[in-house]
């Protein structure tokens, strides 16, 4: 199939989808579709091991929506497959220049689109497809747009058609039909502007021989006071976090406790002066290590600083992590203590590879060009993960469970807490789970949430 049969198959798949549904199974079919019909699209020299990686994970992320049909699983659907087309057809170009390149081709995409040569064949008159598409599917457009605008604008011309017994919605087909066609031409007919392609060698991980030469990187430091402004600074810094790990570690381990709120209030506190610690360290890395410290000889002393700054600041977050476990232990488990871990985890990635940066001599794009790929591992974990069940399970172990709060706030509890209810007979509270999963079976067959399937009323 060529390009245009690709845009205007998934068109049509997705107004079936989604004509009078709500967002649920039919995304994660969607996004199974346009996974799998990617690899017949996609050159064979361009399916190497990224791309095969990617398109399991599309497909997962598609079966995790149609599981849980939540903000998380949404999230990795898009970013699955807008990373799977655009590895698909650029195996060299750099992952952070994504997002540039969708957004680009979003807001052209009418200029596009009327540019029918670049992307509708170029085939004789007499051709079956030129007929269709001159003598139906073009008039049959305008007709649709202009007979909006007109039944608008007239009732008693609306009447002409609505009086009849034909159960359509014009105007949702009408935008369901523009807003599929959207996403697949983007999708399926996407281009790198020039200028984008250009800034692609900036990502390289690997420095080029122009990089290696020693020289100044300020016009008013010459090298040497440069490479003596970092070791003093390292050192200093040094001596600082040390200072800051001992009063930390203090407050959070030897001070007697406070109350509950305040408890909360100074961990998470504490925990974002941690993460935010860690950014601004691996920052100052960046600017001493962003060209030709990497090679030079005499930057040894400061090379170890640096080295042993990371490795304090790996001692600050296993204190973090800690002090976020006794916090779970003593208050029980939440989205937002979740969060904690990840963050931090997220943190320690970014010093180990910060570490590698500096020890293997690796441009600061390495850094951003890696952390991208763990940044959408979290989303996949976010999505494939019932968090909300493992927050209930954990917690109904508890003597003081919060029912309301885990019955409103916590996403997909329902099958712990039909349990919970049997287990402590509060037949009110299996009345409302009851209920509400009724309620989310109700739903037509593509409008589904799977995960309501599997509960027995």
């Amino acid at each position: 199939m060529k390009t245009h049969h690709y845009i205007f198959l998934t068109t049509a798949i997705f107004v079936a989808l989604f004509y009078n549904e709500n967002i649920g199974l039919n995304l994660g079919i969607l996004a199974i579709v346009y996974s799998v019909l990617t690899v017949f699209k996609t050159p064979e020299k361009n399916r190497k091991r990224t791309f095969m990686i990617l398109l399991v994970t599309s497909i997962f992320s598609g079966i995790a929506f149609a599981w849980y049909g939540d903000f998380a699983s949404f999230l990795a659907v898009v970013s699955s497959l807008l990373l799977l087309s655009y590895r698909s057809q650029n195996k060299r170009m750099k992952i952070l220049l994504l997002i540039p390149v969708f957004v680009v081709n979003c807001f052209t995409f009418i200029c596009r689109v009327f540019n029918l040569d670049k992307w509708l064949p170029k085939r004789n008159a007499s051709g079956l497809w030129q007929k269709v598409l001159a003598f139906v599917l073009i008039p049959l457009i305008f007709i649709s747009i202009f007979f909006g605008i007109y039944s608008a604008g007239s009732d008693h011309f609306a009447s002409i058609f609505t009086d009849y017994e034909l159960d359509v919605n014009f105007w949702q087909l009408l935008c369901i039909s523009i807003l599929g066609f959207f996403i697949a031409f983007n999708y399926w007919n996407y281009s790198v502007e020039k200028l984008i392609y250009k800034q692609n060698h900036i990502l390289e991980n690997e420095f080029e021989a122009k990089d290696k030469i020693q020289r100044a990187t300020y016009s008013f430091l010459d090298l040497n006071s440069e490479r003596m402004s970092g070791v003093i600074s390292f050192f200093c810094l040094n001596i600082l976090l040390l200072a800051f790990i001992f009063t930390f570690n203090y407050e959070q381990f030897v001070e007697i406790p406070k109350t509950t709120i305040q408890l909360g209030e100074e961990t998470h506190e504490r925990v974002n002066a941690v993460i935010l610690s860690i950014i601004m360290a691996i920052l100052v890395i960046m600017l001493y290590f962003k060209g030709g410290f990497n090679f030079d000889v005499k930057a040894k002393s400061l090379k170890l600083l640096a080295k042993i700054w990371i490795f304090l600041n790996a001692i600050l977050i296993i204190s973090a992590f800690i002090k976020n476990t006794e916090y779970i232990v003593d208050m029980g488990l939440t989205y937002k203590k979740i969060g904690v871990y990840a963050f931090l985890t997220l943190s320690l990635i970014g010093l180990i590879l910060t570490f590698i940066k500096i020890h293997t001599k690796k441009t600061n794009a390495y850094l951003f060009n890696s952390m991208v790929w763990y940044f959408y591992g979290t989303v996949l974990a976010c999505s494939y993960i019932n968090w909300g069940g493992l927050i209930t399970s954990q917690n109904m172990k508890r003597d003081d469970f919060a029912i309301n709060y885990h019955l409103q706030s916590i996403n997909f509890s329902e099958k712990y807490l039909l349990k919970y209810a049997e287990e402590k007979q509060n037949t009110p509270l299996k009345k409302e789970i009851l209920e509400k999963v009724k309620t989310e079976k109700s739903e037509t067959f593509l409008s589904k949430i799977l995960y309501y399937e599997t509960i027995r009323e």
